[in-house]
């Protein structure tokens, strides 16, 4: 059985969007796109080379595929383009039109094409962007391992890694490195349910009670 292994650029207040460049993703009226480049430095390429390591297999969603397919084909003297073009993409759409980038084949049935790919024989499925995947994902527990490049910005608007629908869930730490910029770049992994507790080491006040209950009412 394959990895589902998903890379993630993220800004503090959780916005994936964009990460690449101004005109990467403007939809929305986002525009402060290419966010992650000035803090671009050894440290945080050399952590996420374990999402590049071959071979693998690219899982994107209808509109990072229509990102990619515009820039990477044509990207014949970068490593990172070789990769991607040499790699099968599984791409999670509705559409029935051909897909064009060479090696591309369309997922039309949504998550059970997903976990269909990943019984299937083959190397590791690494997502790029594609948030609108993860919560289906999450659900049927099929994420594997997530990598999270956490950026030192606040975008106030655009799109978000965890809209709502994510189900809860807890993740254990794997790794995790800090760069020269301040990006923290931490791979998790999933870990059952969220455990929850307590810090009262004595029994509820009456104010506290009456809080509680008052909570209630309001909720």
């Amino acid at each position: 059985m394959r990895k589902i292994i998903g890379g993630v650029f993220v800004s503090l207040d959780g916005v994936m969007q964009g990460p690449g460049g101004p005109e990467e993703d403007t939809t929305g009226g986002f525009t402060l796109g290419g966010w992650t480049a000035p803090y671009s430095d050894g440290v945080a390429n050399e952590s996420m080379a374990p999402l590049f390591a071959e071979p693998y297999d690219l899982l994107l969603g209808a509109t990072t595929y229509e990102i990619f397919s515009a820039y990477w084909p044509y990207m014949t003297e970068d490593p990172i383009g070789q990769a991607f073009n040499r790699s099968a993409k599984y791409v999670v759409t509705s559409s029935t039109e051909p897909l064009s980038w060479a090696n591309s084949h369309a997922l039309n049935d949504g998550i059970d094409g997903v976990a269909r790919v990943k019984e299937s024989d083959g190397p590791d499925l690494v997502i790029w962007g594609s948030g609108k995947l993860y919560p289906d994902l999450l659900e049927r527990g099929l994420l594997d391992r997530l990598y999270l490049m956490t950026y030192p910005v606040l975008l106030g608007k655009g799109k978000r890694l965890f809209e709502q629908g994510v189900p809860p869930g807890a993740f254990k730490l794997i790794d995790s490195h800090v760069s020269t910029t301040g990006v923290v770049i931490a791979s998790y992994e999933p870990a059952g349910p969220v455990q929850t507790g307590t810090f009262e080491t004595q029994p509820p006040s009456e104010a506290e009670l009456a809080r509680r209950e008052k909570m209630r009412r309001e909720s």
